[in-house]
């Protein structure tokens, strides 16, 4: 093939492969736009975890004398026990990097339906508007006209002095509380009918 012609034949293929960027780029730029994918309500990007489970033979003979608790902070996860089976799995979440659950043996030290936090909380005014959310009380005074609530932690059961226990809370999938084993309702409910003040509690990578 003479070398004109594949010169002229290399420049008319250059050409037709513009023509086609061209062409597509003003389709692309002139045609019907993409669709918006919608945004991903916060519920989806919540991991799930496994609901909490019964033994339901086991649980008729749990009693607050025979019962123990162990909190899996790798599983997260929390069983009530008589000896080494379980009666009740729930899920929960632990302690978040910088105030991550205490670990090691304990025992429930109080019992509280209504418990609600001295540490974290919200000023609210007269008409029960909150002012300022997520405060300390321990650390910011009370803006004019308001007063402090604490963080409600239904179904308390006191692990600590210092006020780590086990409650009701939100459930990302993960280690998301300041310290506290959070727990979903029903959970917490059960765990809290079942255990009483003395009852022990191991807390570790279970």
């Amino acid at each position: 093939m003479p070398a004109k012609f594949q010169i002229s034949l290399c420049a008319a293929l250059l050409t037709l492969a513009a023509l086609a960027c061209s062409v597509s780029a003003q389709i692309r730029l002139f045609g019907p736009k993409p669709t918006p994918q919608p945004m991903r309500k916060a519920s989806d990007l919540i991991r799930r975890q496994e609901p909490v489970k019964i033994n339901q033979s086991l649980i008729k003979e749990a009693t607050p004398d025979n019962v123990h608790v162990v909190v899996s902070l790798p599983k997260q996860r929390a069983f009530l026990m008589i000896g080494d089976q379980i009666v009740i799995d729930s899920p929960i979440s632990s302690g978040k990097r910088g105030h991550s659950s205490p670990t090691g043996h304990f025992s429930v030290l109080e019992k509280d339906p209504n418990h609600r936090s001295n540490i974290y909380g919200d000023f609210v005014d007269r008409s029960g508007r909150t002012v300022r959310a997520g405060i300390s009380a321990k650390i910011d005074a009370a803006p004019s006209g308001t007063h402090y609530v604490g963080a409600s932690m239904k179904w308390f059961m006191r692990l600590t002095a210092e006020g780590v226990g086990m409650h009701i809370g939100i459930l990302p999938g993960y280690p998301a509380s300041h310290g506290c084993i959070r727990m979903p309702p029903d959970g917490a409910k059960l765990f809290y009918d079942h255990v009483k003040v003395g009852t022990p509690a191991d807390v570790g990578d279970y």
